[in-house]
């Protein structure tokens, strides 16, 4: 990426944003610091559950996290690591997934392991949700 481009001018110039992941909201799909993540440029359609998407919220912070609920208005976002999400709009959305680079070895959201993965995941998420709440309530007396 340009040295001071924001996002939105990247995938406007190239289509694509190839970028390593800050914050632990979509662990474990993404670490840290060591996974890289490739977006590309959000096109005319709509979005789809399981999306991940990278959009801008009012105040200006980019948060790329997975779509759980498609609304008529809207979509329900959040991430993989978190318990209470977000409503965002079509026009916050700037980009979604197509791949992780890990070990230097690529993974698109198309591949079968992944897709798993999702699904595991996801429809998972009311345990997934009291379990990350349990680990809050542990951690708070630690």
């Amino acid at each position: 990426m340009a040295e001071h481009s924001t996002f939105e001018e990247e995938l406007n110039r190239k289509g694509h944003i190839v970028y390593t992941n800050h914050g632990v909201s979509m662990l474990p799909l993404l670490r840290q610091g060591r996974d890289v993540m490739i977006i590309e440029k959000k096109g005319p359609n709509r979005c789809g559950k399981y999306d991940v998407v990278l959009f801008k919220r009012p105040n200006g912070q980019y948060i790329l996290h997975r779509i759980l609920k498609v609304r008529e208005q809207d979509y329900y976002i959040v991430g993989d690591n978190c318990r209470k999400g977000e409503y965002v709009r079509e026009e916050q959305i700037l980009g979604i997934l197509t791949g992780i680079v890990r070990k230097q070895k690529r993974i698109n959201v198309t591949d079968r392991t992944y897709r798993l993965y999702v699904h595991l995941w996801c429809d998972l998420f009311p345990i997934r949700s009291l379990l990350i709440l349990l680990r809050e309530l542990l951690q708070g007396f630690c």
